[in-house]
């Protein structure tokens, strides 16, 4: 009986919850059929309303069972395009997005509350163009959105986020950043909607990448984090409490804080790993390490520790403090199992960087020692400030390159030879105050040899015997000895033997004998900025003092040998080509430089000079030094426009120029810049010259640069077949603005041609286009050029005379108008002679004092104001048949294309346009 009880109410239990599973399996198929028209139609209306881009799907669907428990509306197949300039292009595409709805809001409210998003095998595509406009702009903002007046809303109140199998592409090219990040899974947790909330997080990364200015950083790199941050939506603040990441293998703990503030941000980074094995490090270095990692057994353990802590405000140049830390202990390398590893590696390194400014770095450097079997190095140093450094160092080696470098597997370069070198110093380098470290110290390499990937053949036969002194800190007691330093390339030696001492008054003995194939030095090193070729081959012994050479003491000096340049290719910031010494011999005696048929070209151009140089040695070996000298140029073609400059607009002309400068998109070519430490003279004598689109033959002259300026004598050429006689000064302020002022007289000169063939002539006198003849100019002007060497207008100061000879004038509008004015058809065509026409040129006006001239028996006296842009203000009198005594006043305005003659006297002063600067 009791039996049948228990079975009784057993089954009864099983009958009520199989009916309430049956009810509540009946529900959930119920009621997203129930409500699924009224979902659909709240998501395609905030849709419609929330996105400015275009959105597609497939299908749509309400389920239960997507993401049991949660009740979601899921759309497969989904684009999303970008926002402007990118409408046409997929932002986000995904083979499925659901959306999590909170069932109790939809049964009770009417809102639909989304609570939740998961996203699957999704592609999100971000994209930045060089001006900075983003393709994830797509959520229109609460303006655009608020306009329909159904009270009805769907609530984006999020609590959790997931993402499945997923990869994410982000090109910014305005900052060069992308990265990709391939096989992306992420969960998170929160409620978003509150105004302070912390959001849980889990991701993981199969693969990550990161460039940065086409450098890669982080390649095929797996990520591995469980974070904590919470946020303050309120404050824009984000505060990460607990992070850990793996990155690949190494596990990395980062805390901190990130505030967005109105004008940039405000942040408190704190990054590091604690003891780390060495090899783990490595597996989270750029890729070119990754080869490098495999064929090495490292051991050892790190500390890694990074601190970014302040404000970031770029328009009030305020940046935050960086602080590395780098610990390496008991460190073990063996490149490819060779027979001598690195070994007993420690590393203890701490790096400031206050205001993220170069200038203030701090490097100490406590430890940084090995050994490779007997063989040492010990060194630790300490310095501070860049411009003005803190200096304390001691190193200490005495160790066999080759196995240094077999044992750590340095790519691309193979060393040899035995160094060994004490060094101590312990002061100050400021070159300004002429300071320089309390220093004792020698560095000596016997039997060296250094091969790169960048040449085939070695450098061999390095030796390097030095000593360096200084007991004072000061540049007058430095004292340094290379005796001797010699190598063999390409089977030829090079020697060099120097005593260096008093770098306030420098004192030199140096004696140097050897070719160099300058080009294949260059590409055994292959340095970037560096741009040197050519052969040189010294034979010389230099004796002396710097100030014996600068006071003109020669007799003191012991200079002499020779210098043998073929091929030389030399480089200037201030100049866009490149200068070549096709050959020359440069014979050295005392402080004088004197060479003969010296062979040069420049782009088109060809130099053939004779000559001599003085004070050369001051002036390579100190920034003071002026190079002065005097010799005679002769050419066949120089075109002139070559020699402009290309540095940055806003250069003082007296700041050597950084080796590598940022132009603007519409960078001007730059003026012709005169060095200031230079004292030449040259007497020219060119067969043809271009310049600024004139064409001037048999050019001579005596030309002086001194102090940036260059002064031009007695300077004559024939342009247009016409003998022309100039004085001129030059001088550059900036790389894009130059002062010059310059007297001219030109004879008998073709006026059709001058129109015809000089630029600047037509611009400031455009009514020649209908004239011919002859006419002569001596003229004086002065005024600045800008970029491109061009007349700058409105700073055109001066006057002169222009001689009209036999001069005839077809068809200009301005005596076509006087013509039909006055209604005198003869006047239409005038036949000018013998009229000196004398102008003044300022603020872009010329006034035209007042000339008369004569023909078809009308006298006609002109006399006003023209602008340079073409504008006119003429009073014009035109003398009346037989003598003139009778006329008629008239005035002439309008533009030389569009003259206006009317009757009269009254005219209106035309504005004058001044040199603002």
């Amino acid at each position: 009986m009791q039996k049948s009880k228990s079975r009784s109410i057993v089954f009864k239990i099983a009958k009520y919850f199989g009916i309430t599973f049956a009810v509540i399996l009946g529900l959930l198929f119920l009621t997203p059929i129930v409500f699924e028209d009224q979902i659909k139609e709240q998501i395609k209306k905030t849709a419609n309303e929330r996105l400015s881009a275009e959105l597609n799907y497939s299908d749509v669907s309400v389920s239960f069972f997507r993401h049991f428990p949660s009740l979601t509306l899921t759309l497969d197949n989904l684009s999303l395009n970008g926002s402007a300039p990118y409408k046409n292009e997929k932002f986000i595409t995904a083979k499925e997005v659901s959306f999590g709805i909170d069932v109790m809001s939809l049964i009770f409210s009417k809102s639909v509350k989304i609570d939740q998003i998961y996203l699957s095998d999704s592609f999100i595509n971000v994209k930045v163009n060089p001006n900075g406009e983003a393709n994830y702009n797509i959520y229109k903002s609460q303006e655009q959105a608020a306009k329909s007046n159904d009270t009805t809303e769907t609530a984006l109140k999020l609590e959790r986020i997931e993402i499945l199998n997923s990869k994410i592409v982000y090109d910014d090219q305005s900052t060069k950043v992308h990265f990709d990040a391939f096989g992306f899974n992420y969960l998170g947790k929160g409620d978003l909607n509150k105004a302070v909330f912390d959001l849980y997080s889990k991701a993981k990364i199969e693969k990550l990448n990161i460039v940065y200015e086409n450098e890669p950083y982080l390649m095929n790199k797996k990520i591995d984090a469980d974070l904590i941050t919470k946020v303050n939506i309120n404050s824009l603040s984000f505060f990460f409490q607990q992070n850990n990441l793996k990155i690949n293998q190494l596990l990395v703990d980062f805390k901190g804080k990130f505030d967005i503030l109105k004008d940039g941000y405000n942040m408190d980074f704190v990054i590091k790993s604690d003891n780390s094995e060495l090899y783990d490090v490595f597996t989270a270095f750029p890729p070119k390490y990754i080869t490098w990692l495999s064929q090495t057994e490292l051991k050892g353990k790190t500390d890694l520790l990074l601190t970014l802590k302040g404000k970031y405000i770029t328009s009030q140049n305020i940046a935050p403090d960086l602080d590395l830390d780098v610990k390496v202990k008991d460190g073990f390398v063996n490149y490819n199992k060779s027979a001598f590893p690195v070994s007993n590696l420690n590393l203890d390194i701490k790096t400031k960087v206050p205001s993220l400014n170069p200038d203030l770095v701090i490097v100490d450097a406590k430890n940084l020692s090995l050994n490779v079997n007997e063989d040492y190095l010990k060194s630790k140093f300490f310095i501070k400030g860049l411009k003005t450094s803190e200096i304390n160092a001691d190193f200490k080696a005495k160790i066999d390159l080759e196995k240094l470098s077999n044992a750590l597997g340095i790519p691309g370069i193979e060393l040899k030879g035995a160094l060994a070198g004490d060094v101590k110093a312990n002061g100050v380098f400021d070159q300004k105050n002429k300071r320089f470290p309390v220093t004792n110290g020698t560095i000596n390499l016997d039997n060296g040899y250094l091969k790169t990937s960048y040449y085939p053949n070695p450098i061999t036969n390095i030796t390097i015997k030095s000593n360096i002194k200084n007991q004072k800190g000061t540049f007058e007691d430095l004292k340094i000895s290379l005796t001797p330093t010699q190598f063999t390339f390409e089977g030829k030696p090079v020697f060099v033997q120097a005593d260096l001492s008093n770098f306030d008054d420098l004192n030199y003995d140096i004696k140097a004998k050897g070719e160099l194939d300058v080009n294949r030095i260059y590409k055994v090193f292959s340095q970037k900025g560096l741009d040197l070729d050519g052969f040189i081959k010294a034979d010389l012994a230099l004796k002396g003092k710097q100030s014996d050479a600068e006071k003109g003491n020669y007799s003191k000096l012991n200079n002499k040998g020779t210098l043998e340049l073929r091929n030389i290719g030399i480089a200037s910031e201030y100049l866009p080509k490149k200068f070549i010494i096709k050959e020359g011999i440069f014979k050295i005696n005392q402080d004088k430089m004197s060479f003969n048929n010296f062979l040069a070209a420049y782009g088109q151009s060809d130099f053939k000079m004779n000559g001599y140089l003085q004070n050369v040695f001051n002036y390579a070996m100190t920034n003071t030094g002026v190079l002065r000298g005097s010799f005679k140029v002769t050419s066949r073609y120089i075109n002139v426009d070559e020699f402009m400059s290309s540095v940055d607009p806003n250069t003082p002309v007296t700041q050597a120029p950084k080796a590598e400068t940022k132009q603007s998109e519409k960078a001007q070519t730059g003026v012709i810049i005169i060095p200031n430490n230079l004292n030449l003279q040259l007497i020219a004598n060119a067969q043809k010259v271009n310049f600024d689109k004139l064409n001037l033959q048999n050019a001579t002259g005596n030309l002086t640069m001194k102090k940036g300026k260059l002064t031009m004598q007695n300077t004559g050429f024939n342009l247009i077949g016409c003998n022309v006689a100039m004085n001129a000064n030059y001088q550059a302020v900036t790389p894009q603005k130059a002062n010059f002022d310059y007297a001219i007289k030109a004879t008998d000169f073709d006026i059709k041609r001058a129109y015809n063939e000089i630029d600047v002539f037509r611009k400031m006198a455009s009514a020649a286009e209908k004239a011919q003849g002859i006419v002569s100019l001596d003229y004086q002007l002065k005024g600045r050029l800008n970029g491109n060497m061009e007349p700058v207008y409105p700073s055109l100061v001066g006057g002169g005379t222009l001689s009209v000879k036999n001069v005839k004038v077809r068809g200009l509008k301005m005596f076509n108008a006087v013509s039909k004015q006055t209604n005198t058809q003869s006047i239409k065509n005038p036949d000018v002679s013998k009229v000196d026409i004398k102008t003044t040129v300022k603020n872009n006006i010329i006034t035209v004092e007042r000339f008369k001239f004569k023909f078809a028996g009308f006298r006609p006296r002109i006399e006003g104001t023209t602008s340079l842009d073409g504008r006119l203000n003429l009073k014009m009198r035109l003398g009346l048949p037989p003598f003139g005594i009778f006329g008629i006043p008239l005035t002439v305005t309008g533009t030389q294309d569009n003259p206006k003659v009317k009757v009269g006297k009254k005219t209106e002063d035309l504005e004058e346009t001044k040199d603002t600067e």
